[in-house]
Order: C-alpha cells, then sequence, then structure tokens
C-alpha cells in the first residue's frame, strides 16, 4: 500500500481523484434517480426503465462528443458547461416529472448528454501530472478500484434524499456534478492542460485498429455487468429476500475494490497487451459460477470472487489506450471506453431480461459469463493490433506531416 500513500501525497493527485469521484457520483445516482422520480409521479414500471436506459445510453453517446472538445479547446471550457447543462436537465425533469412526456423525454437526454467526462478527463492528466510510470499505473489502478464506490455510495444517497421527496433526489445528483467539476476544473493542472495537435479527420482515435478492438472487448465486457444488476434483482425476488440484491452489488464492487487496489501495489511482467488476455479469462471465470445461483452465503462469495478482476481488467486497459490513442486524442478515446462499458450494459440488461423468462435465474446470470467469453475471444482475435508496434502517436504525427 506503500504505492498508493506516495501517490496521494503527490501535488494535485488527492484533489483531481477526489473531486473527479465526487463529480462522477451522479453517474451512480442518476438512474435510480429518475425511476424512483418517475414511479412517484404515478408512472409505471415500464416508463420508468426506459426513461432510466435512455439515460444511461445518452451518457454514452455524449461522452466521446464532450471528449473531442476537450481535446480541441481543454478542459475547463468544456467541463463546467457540460456539468452545469446536466444539471439543469436534472432539474427540468424534478419540476415537470413524468408529463408532458417530451418534456420529460427532453429533461433526461440533456442530463445524459451532457454528463461531463471527467473520467477521461482525469485519465488525460495522470501522465502529466504523475513523475513516473509507477504512478501512473497505480492511478489507473485505483481509478478503476474506486469508481465501485460510486455504484455503493450513489444508491444510497439517493435513498437519503428520497426520504425528503424524489425531486430533492434529482437535485442532489445535478448538484453533486457541478460541485466534483469545480474541483477539478479549478485545479492548476485541470486549467492548464491542452491537447496535442491532431490531424483533422472524423474518426478521431476510432481509426486505431487496436483502440477499436479494444473497444469492442470491453463492451462486451460491459454486457456482463448489465447482466449482472438484473440477474441479482431476479434472484433477490427469488429468494423473497429485501437485501439479497445490496448485498450481492456490494460484495462484487468490495471484489472488485480488493483486485484493483491488489493489482496497482505492484509492478506486473509482461506488457499490457499479454496480460489483457490472461485477466479478461479470469474475469469470465470468475462470472461462470454465478449460473449456479446458490444459497445467499454461498452466492455472496461467488459475487465477491465475480469482481476481483473487473478493477485489474480496466486498469491494464487505461495503460493500453494510452499507447494506441493517436495524438491529440486521448481524452476522446477514454471517453469512448466509457461509451463502450455504457453500452454493452444497457445490451446487458436486455439479455438478461430474457434469460430470466426462459431460464429463471441461472438463465439471467448466463449472459454474464457469456459476455465475459466474448470479450476474451475478441481479444485474442484483435491480439495483433493490440501488439507494441509504431506508437500511435508517432504514426499519426507522421501522417499529419
Amino acid at each position: 500500500m506503500r504505492t498508493y500513500v506516495e501517490f496521494l501525497r503527490l501535488r494535485h493527485a488527492g484533489r483531481l481523484l477526489g473531486g473527479t469521484l465526487l463529480g462522477r457520483l451522479p453517474n451512480g445516482m442518476g438512474m435510480l434517480a429518475v425511476i424512483l422520480h418517475v414511479r412517484a409521479e404515478g408512472g409505471g414500471y415500464p416508463l420508468a426503465g426506459t426513461l432510466g436506459a435512455i439515460l444511461g445510453l445518452a451518457m454514452a453517446a455524449g461522452q466521446p462528443v464532450l471528449g473531442r472538445a476537450m481535446d480541441r479547446y481543454g478542459q475547463r471550457w468544456v467541463l463546467l458547461p457540460s456539468a452545469v447543462v446536466s444539471g439543469l436537465g436534472f432539474a427540468l425533469l424534478a419540476l415537470v416529472g413524468s408529463g408532458p412526456m417530451p418534456v420529460t423525454v427532453a429533461a433526461v437526454l440533456v442530463a445524459g448528454l451532457a454528463t461531463p467526462p471527467l473520467e477521461a478527463g482525469l485519465r488525460a492528466l495522470w501522465p502529466l501530472v504523475l513523475p513516473g510510470r509507477e504512478q501512473v499505473q497505480a492511478a489507473y489502478a485505483l481509478d478503476a478500484a474506486a469508481q465501485e464506490i460510486l455504484f455503493t455510495v450513489g444508491p444510497l444517497l439517493v435513498a437519503a434524499a428520497a426520504l425528503v421527496n424524489t425531486e430533492a433526489a434529482l437535485l442532489l445528483t445535478g448538484a453533486l456534478g457541478v460541485a466534483g467539476t469545480l474541483v477539478v476544473v479549478t485545479s492548476g493542472p485541470s486549467r492548464s492542460w491542452r491537447g496535442e495537435p491532431r490531424t483533422a479527420d472524423w474518426a478521431g482515435p476510432l481509426r486505431s485498429p487496436g483502440l477499436c478492438a479494444l473497444l469492442l472487448s470491453l463492451s462486451l465486457a460491459g454486457i456482463a455487468l448489465g447482466v449482472y444488476a438484473v440477474a441479482s434483482t431476479a434472484y433477490a425476488e427469488r429468494l423473497h429476500s429485501d437485501v439479497a440484491h445490496s448485498v450481492l452489488m456490494a460484495a462484487m464492487s468490495a471484489g472488485a475494490l480488493a483486485g484493483g487496489l491488489v493489482y496497482g501495489a505492484r509492478e506486473w511482467p509482461g506488457e499490457h497487451h499479454r496480460r489483457l488476455p490472461w485477466l479478461l479469462a479470469a474475469l469470465a471465470l470468475g462470472y461462470l459460477p454465478l449460473v449456479w445461483a446458490p444459497a445467499l452465503p454461498v452466492m455472496t462469495v461467488l459475487a465477491f470472487v465475480s469482481g476481483v478482476f473487473l478493477a485489474p481488467v480496466l486498469a491494464c486497459s487505461f495503460s493500453l489506450v494510452d499507447r494506441l490513442a493517436p495524438v491529440g486524442t486521448v481524452t476522446e478515446a477514454f471517453a469512448w471506453v466509457v461509451a463502450a462499458i455504457g453500452a454493452g450494459g444497457a445490451v446487458g440488461s436486455f439479455v438478461s431480461g430474457f434469460g430470466q423468462e426462459l431460464a429463471g435465474v441461472p438463465g439471467a446470470f448466463a449472459g454474464a459469463g457469456l459476455g465475459g467469453v466474448l470479450a476474451l475471444l475478441v481479444c485474442l482475435l484483435g491480439a495483433r493490433a493490440l501488439r507494441p508496434g509504431v506508437p500511435a502517436a508517432r504514426e499519426a504525427a507522421t501522417v499529419g506531416t
């Protein structure tokens, strides 16, 4: 743990990490806040679920667009305005509830599309703020592990605010996004950061074959996350338990936190592109036993194990993005990672629902293992594109000359 202590003592490191986590709390709060508000306004579950899905997909769609804008114009001119606009979207939803429907949908779209890409911005800052490779790897691992806290603390904050009313939950969601963004954009590194000059093309980081392969693999891994959220709910209903869902979600988050902390505490041998398939294989193996869906004490252990390799997969992927992203596209590239995982999660929710209808709780969990296996297969098929070669930054610079 000495690596983490040394990392947090570095100037700006604690502020950037803490501010980003605060500003990203809406990512773990928004969907639940929307669903609770729509239900409180008399909307049915289909409407609440649809609006929640729209919010998630809008977040995924907006991240690469805002990431590209940050690469061109800097962080403070994008992050703070987008956080304010997203907060206004949540405020509008609090005002109009579930009708008139066009206004409700517009409010949800605005809140999602304008979600500030703090996660991508932070990862673009780390190589500049931190003095060496070891600290950058620790930062990626700590970042990947700490984001699990968002999806534990976020819903608790929504539930607490909803005791007042669901409007308060929505307003709190938007306000935390603005507060965390202010902490980040008023820091020296964020104010001074500028993207490198880039070639003019529409594809941006997607012109890198290796990055495309990585994004596809991560989107399939994201399916497993979406499956897990729905399947754990189905498991709790089967047990007629009010706490089983929360226990399983907390256990998986605890596993991811532990795995990320262990992974980032030391340097691992071998190149990242060779390490990633092994990590994905371990992740897939962790999901497969969930199909058994045993009694809650055993299931809790399996849930913990299923999360252990999640943060290491993400941390290893972040390191690959650094190498694969062409010059001037690093923030957008990291934003595409967020979008890919988010889109995969939305697909996973859909897959898990059908699995539940066809084969009950085991069928619901089966999609998690399938997503993990497919993610591994795509990584193996794209292994050549992920190999070290001509660095993407140098290649892009050559094209621009």
